[in-house]
């Protein structure tokens, strides 16, 4: 029998299943019937319309006029090097920097990669891809700008930004190769027709699935929030049960108290009001250290709670989600 309701279903449970480094699954639900589709298309697009990435943007290459042009010694005419440089997938190192200007050069036969062209400025998420080819004789110098964007900006609109004499590059910021949902039905109670949304999300390495979801939603929320004012109204859900956010964040906020650090350990950071495991993942190496009364063994403990908990050295929060993690510890600190 059909009950009469003043209001949908609010889902209560999101999921995170990692299926590898770059790709995983986001499932959200139950939504009442025909509420999944509303939600999960615009989700889809926002993925992959405006998840922040990093692209070349011009290269200048010594005695190479043009992208028609050849350089003595390169296996490869210029076009195909140029292909080959927009296919590496960079990321800026630094946080906060939109675009860094690299210089390269190289001699000798050498098979060069992109992993030769990781440095203190940049990383590279795909450093097998192939660059170029160089005989004995060869000497190729060439310096390129990578900038931060999103989408995809067509090299005749970049003409102004780039240096008169540098070769103006596509930039494919995108770093989402794929995005795809599919809707499940569900029973609730006696009802088989509320809905489960299966996201499937596979990134090129510069972002995790997880931070391009949390992207996404930011994104919908700002445009959201336009409605705010004009209709008097909050977009927002403040008494929800359960957030998509909060769940995303669920595995930050595990208490100090619960990690089965020493005594020692544990007090030091008791005393500088230390609560949750994403306070230590928010600080830097330097800022772990000057804790007061960490001594060395501490610090190597606590660093191993880190990586067992897959927070290690090499882990690197999302802007979005370092800004919703501060938001919520400051919250639930009071």
């Amino acid at each position: 029998m059909r009950k009469i309701k003043v209001a949908p279903f609010m889902p209560t449970e999101v999921e995170v299943n990692e299926l590898s480094a770059n790709r995983a699954e986001v499932i959200a639900y139950p939504f009442e019937n025909g509420y999944a589709i509303t939600l999960a298309h615009p989700l889809k697009r926002l993925i992959l319309g405006s998840s922040i990435g990093y692209a070349p943007i011009s290269v200048k290459i010594k005695n190479a006029a043009h992208e028609f042009d050849n350089i003595r010694g390169m296996h490869e005419d210029v076009a195909v090097f140029i292909i080959n440089l927009k296919n590496i997938r960079f990321k800026i190192k630094e946080e906060g920097s939109e675009r860094v200007e690299l210089s390269y050069s190289f001699s000798g036969h050498k098979e060069i990669k992109a992993s030769d062209l990781a440095n203190d400025l940049v990383e590279i998420a795909n450093g097998d891809m192939p660059l170029a080819t160089l005989n004995e004789d060869a000497e190729l110098s060439f310096t390129i700008v990578i900038a931060k964007g999103i989408g995809y900006v067509a090299s005749e609109d970049l003409k102004d930004e780039v240096d008169s004499s540098a070769i103006a590059l596509d930039a494919f910021f995108t770093p989402v190769k794929k995005v795809n949902y599919r809707i499940e039905n569900m029973l609730v109670e006696d009802n088989p027709n509320y809905e489960k949304i299966v996201f499937d999300i596979l990134t090129d390495g510069q972002i995790t699935p997880v931070d391009a979801f949390t992207n996404a939603l930011e994104t919908m929320n700002k445009q959201l929030s336009i409605f705010n004012g004009v209709m008097n109204i909050d977009v927002t859900v403040p008494n929800a049960k359960k957030s998509g956010d909060d769940n995303l964040l669920k595995p930050f906020l595990k208490g100090v108290d619960t990690l089965g650090l020493s005594a020692r350990s544990f007090n030091s950071l008791d005393r500088e009001g230390i609560k949750f495991l994403g306070e230590l993942v928010l600080m830097s190496n330097l800022e772990l250290k000057d804790i007061k009364n960490l001594g060395a063994k501490s610090l190597d403990e606590i660093m191993e709670c880190l990586v067992e908990h897959g927070f290690g050295s090499d882990y690197e929060l999302a802007d979005a989600t370092r800004d919703s993690l501060t938001k919520k510890i400051k919250i639930l600190k009071g």
